[in-house]
């Protein structure tokens, strides 16, 4: 099946924005949910909207039928299990930050992805990209390090942890997408998505019921801004693998910074927090930071 050279990119844009207002109303449930019943409504209430895009894509979509092999499950696992504790630290440093500075933590992402090369595959920097490192992290440090403020450590580790974490789950959606060989590319992605929320629902469920049944009926009763939160999950996700299915996960990251410009017009507009200037001079270098490795490194 054929793509447009560009059309990576609007699915970029399309999957950040939406994550953008998932992670808002996310944000918002975890008051009342605890953080791994916000995390689960991602996946439990996203799961149902990802069998009918599966079905809408089956009917629009012609394409030969294509067998899912032991490889493909082990890059859906390996990718649904980092995402889940990837979100979860997310919501547990954004209850302690604000809503578009933990945003900026993540988007640490493609650096820490980088520094895992180093040390566990060997791979080779430039001295650009090493610039590049130590602008971003300079950019933390901007953020988290301040007079009065001895705890602010805690959600800048949590933001971190989170980057790497997402990182590892995009390169195995992405692995797992391609490993399947399909004639469509909107197919293997959707049929990425529907596994991967399936595992991750069995697990966070299964979870929830053994060790916090009252946290599981509690995600039950709030269906009705959980519903919400599951499509736009779901749907981000959707353009995501469609953007990991025709581009490789650096260039897709790096359009993606355009998250932490869509979470400061949340912030200011929705949730109403402010955002200092030592916040948006950190903000800054993280942004200049993951463009000079992605661009120069």
């Amino acid at each position: 099946m054929l793509a447009l050279p560009w059309l990576w990119a609007v699915f970029t844009v399309v999957a950040a924005a939406a994550q953008t207002a998932r992670n808002a109303m996310q944000r918002s449930l975890t008051s009342t949910l605890g953080t791994i019943g916000a995390t689960h409504v991602r996946f439990l209430y996203g799961f149902p909207f990802s069998l009918i895009f599966l079905g809408l894509v089956k009917l629009a979509v012609p394409s030969a039928g294509f067998p899912l092999h032991a490889t493909f499950f082990a890059w859906v696992v390996v990718g649904a299990v980092a995402q889940i504790a990837a979100t979860a630290l997310m919501l547990a440093a954004m209850q302690e930050r604000s809503f578009v500075v933990t945003t900026a933590y993540t988007k640490l992402e493609p650096v820490l992805v980088a520094l895992f090369g180093v040390v566990i595959l060997g791979d080779h920097l430039s001295l650009w990209a090493w610039v590049a490192i130590v602008v971003a992290t300079s950019g933390i440090l901007s953020m988290s390090w301040r007079p009065g403020t001895e705890n602010a450590l805690r959600p800048a580790l949590l933001g971190v942890a989170s980057a790497a974490l997402f990182g590892v789950s995009a390169i195995g959606f992405r692995g797992a997408i391609r490993s399947l060989e399909a004639d469509s590319f909107v197919l293997a992605a959707t049929t990425t998505l529907v596994c991967g929320l399936a595992i991750q629902t069995v697990l966070l469920t299964t979870y929830l019921a053994i060790f916090d049944r009252p946290g599981l009926i509690a995600i039950f009763k709030s269906w009705r801004p959980s519903v919400f939160a599951g499509f736009l999950g779901s749907f981000a996700s959707q353009f995501w693998f469609l953007a990991f299915a025709l581009e490789t996960v650096a260039k897709v990251r790096t359009l993606a910074l355009i998250e932490v410009i869509f979470a400061g017009l949340v912030s200011g507009a929705i949730i109403k927090q402010a955002t200092s200037p030592r916040d948006g001079l950190g903000i800054a270098l993280i942004v200049i930071g993951v463009g000079l490795l992605l661009t120069l490194g």
